[in-house]
C-alpha cells in the first residue's frame, strides 16, 4: 500500500511538473509588444532569461523526483534483502536511502530495521534523537518500540520502561508493550510487577503464549512453584497451538523438579 502511494503522489508530481513547463513555456512564448521596434527587441532580450529560469527550475524539479525514487528504490531494495536475510546488502540499501532522503521517517523505519536485524542496538538507539526531531518531538510507536527493544538487549532496562509505558498509554491494547514491559521487569526482578503486567495483557489476549510463559516464569522465579504450575494448567481452558502446548508441558515438568 505505501508503495502504491508513493508511485501514485510521484506520478503526479512529474505530471504536474510537466504541465507546469509546457504552461510556462507557452506564457513566455506569447508574449507580444506593441510598441516601438525598440521594446520589441527588448522583450527578446527578456524572454531568454526567461526560458533558462524555467528550464533551470524543470531541471530541478526532476532531480529531486528522480532522487525521491532512487530513495524508494533503496529502501523497497532493502526490505527484500531483508526477507531474503541479505543483512549487510539490506543495511547498506537502507542506509543509501536515508543518506537520499534524510527528511522521510519512513527510510529511517526501514534502516531501523535493518540494524535490528544485524543487533546494532547501540547504533538504532543513537537515531533517537533524529526520529524525534521527524515526529516533532514525539517518538511514533514504531520507533518507541524499537528503541525500547534495543535497549532491553542492550540490558539499560531503566530506559526501556519509560517507553513502554508511554506506549500503552497511547495504545491500551498495544500487546506488544506490555510483554516488553513485563519481560523488563524480571530482567530487574520486580516480580510482582512482571505479574500485573502480564495479568494485564492476558485479560485482552488469554492466548498470548509468551504473557502466559512470562506470567509463570514470573511466579517460579519468585520462588512459588504452585503458583507458576497453575498458570501453566489454566491454559487448558484456551485454544492454544500444539506448539505452545510443547512448550508448556516442558514447563511443568521444568517447575515440578
Amino acid at each position: 500500500m505505501e508503495l502504491t502511494r508513493f508511485v501514485f503522489w510521484t506520478a503526479m508530481e512529474i505530471l504536474g511538473l510537466a504541465f507546469l513547463g509546457l504552461l510556462s513555456a507557452k506564457a513566455v512564448s506569447g508574449l507580444r509588444s506593441s510598441g516601438a521596434e525598440g521594446a520589441r527587441d527588448q522583450l527578446k532580450w527578456v524572454r531568454g532569461p526567461l526560458y533558462a529560469a524555467i528550464l533551470a527550475l524543470v531541471v530541478q524539479g526532476a532531480r529531486t523526483v528522480g532522487t525521491a525514487i532512487a530513495a524508494e528504490n533503496y529502501a523497497h531494495t532493502s526490505r527484500q534483502n531483508l526477507a531474503r536475510f541479505q543483512l549487510p546488502k539490506a543495511y547498506e540499501n537502507a542506509l543509501r536511502a536515508v543518506e537520499l532522503r534524510p527528511d522521510e521517517i519512513r527510510y529511517w523505519h526501514v534502516l531501523a530495521d535493518a540494524k535490528f536485524a544485524q543487533k546494532q542496538y547501540s547504533s538504532l538507539v543513537a537515531d533517537q534523537p533524529v526520529l524525534l526531531a521527524l515526529g516533532r518531538g514525539e517518538l511514533q510507536e514504531e520507533d518507541a518500540y524499537s528503541c525500547a527493544t534495543a535497549y532491553y538487549f542492550l540490558g539499560q532496562y531503566d530506559k526501556v520502561i519509560p517507553l513502554t509505558q508511554e506506549m500503552i498509554r497511547e495504545n491500551r491494547v498495544y500487546a506488544a508493550a506490555y510483554v516488553l514491559q513485563g519481560y523488563t521487569f524480571l530482567a530487574q526482578k520486580r516480580f510482582s510487577e512482571a505479574e500485573r503486567t502480564f495479568l494485564e495483557v492476558l485479560q485482552m489476549f488469554p492466548t498470548m503464549r509468551v504473557a502466559v510463559e512470562g506470567l509463570a516464569h514470573a511466579h517460579f522465579l519468585e520462588g512459588d512453584r504452585a503458583a507458576a504450575l497453575s498458570v501453566l494448567a489454566q491454559t487448558s481452558k484456551f485454544s492454544f497451538a500444539p506448539e505452545a502446548r510443547q512448550r508448556f508441558e516442558a514447563l511443568k515438568a521444568l517447575y515440578a523438579q
